[in-house]
């Protein structure tokens, strides 16, 4: 089968140093895995990290990619709850454990060290398979899984995201962000946004945010608090860096902070004080329990929720498709035709 293969890490500003399609055996099917025809795949920045050699133990060459949807193609003997024909997509989050609250220490993620989803089939056990949700495409579906799950245990179990929340959601423009801003707006809660584009601001608004800054702008946090009305008391970011610290100045008395992950690096300069005089709440966030992504997928479902999809690259294009990922130039998920 056709796949694609990291075989170099270390990024020296061409892709191509690091990328390369190759055809490969196609994975064995165990009694309890579903073989699944890969439509669609799509990208996260924790490829970008693989490719960058910014993680331990990276095992080359290595397929990567955490998210698809496609057909199954066959069945192991002990699987009943799909067919061929399903269209289906995959919680890439492989041994949560049994601790609803947090990872066990055997927890995985496809696309290293096991092989993910840039290639023409998959094996996965049928507890990682879902039906896809009947109102959406092959190529939104594979739009969902590692941004969606991160995305929604943010918002509802360690936000805990109410209608009459006013929340503030940093750097948008990702998969994860575009995906709390989804969930957000279906809930009915105020959301605003900040961003160093002001093409991505407008767009968050068409998308339902009430509003947003740029934070190039030298009085963006003021900008903010006079644009929410000073009523901004949940922050998710995935950005890190000052971020937080900046938030934490701002934010209401008794406010919830969700971090799911630092893209700029550590805060250099936490405010302590902020943070017992304030009673803020700050919780950190790693995607979800297969338990989180089956409501996920349920619930995107009863909303008719749709991923935002920023572009479609074919496969013989990966290599541009991760240069602007890599460009911050996406809004939303960017998707791979296999």
């Amino acid at each position: 089968m056709k796949a694609v293969l990291i075989t170099n890490t270390g990024f020296d500003g061409d892709f191509q140093n690091n990328l390369s399609i190759q055809k490969i055996s196609e994975p064995e099917v165990g009694e309890n895995d579903v073989l699944i025809n890969i439509k669609f795949a799509a990208l996260n920045h924790r490829d970008l990290w693989i490719i960058k050699g910014a993680y331990s133990k990276i095992r080359l060459p290595v397929v990567p990619g955490s998210d698809c949807a496609g057909v199954v193609s066959s069945v192991g003997k002990n699987v009943s709850e799909f067919l061929p024909g399903d269209e289906v997509l995959v919680n890439p989050g492989i041994n949560w454990g049994e601790n609803e609250n947090f990872q066990s220490g055997e927890f995985r993620i496809l696309g290293m060290p096991d092989n993910g989803t840039l290639s023409e089939y998959i094996a996965v056990n049928k507890n990682y398979v879902y039906k896809k949700p009947e109102h959406l495409t092959l190529s939104s579906a594979a739009a969902i899984p590692l941004t969606g799950i991160t995305a929604f245990r943010s918002v509802f179990n360690k936000a805990e995201l109410k209608e009459t929340d006013c929340l503030l959601i940093p750097g948008i423009g990702s998969g994860v962000s575009t995906f709390v801003l989804l969930f957000a707006v279906s809930i009915g809660a105020r959301v605003f946004v900040t961003s160093g584009s002001d093409e991505k601001i407008k767009t968050a608004i068409s998308l339902g945010a009430e509003g947003g800054v740029n934070y190039n702008s030298e009085n963006w946090e003021k900008e903010l608090v006079e644009l929410s009305e000073n009523k901004i008391n949940v922050v998710i970011d995935g950005s890190g860096g000052d971020t937080i610290s900046k938030c934490m100045e701002f934010i209401n008395y008794g406010g919830r902070i969700v971090s799911y992950g630092a893209t700029l690096g550590n805060v250099k300069n936490f405010p302590m004080a902020r943070l017992f005089w304030k009673q803020l709440r700050i919780s950190g966030s790693t995607m979800g329990s297969p338990e989180d992504f089956n409501e996920m997928v349920k619930y995107i479902e009863k909303k008719k929720i749709s991923p935002v999809v920023d572009k479609i690259f074919e496969l013989d294009k990966i290599t541009d498709a991760f240069d602007r990922m890599n460009k911050s130039e996406q809004f939303g998920k960017i998707v791979v035709e296999i």
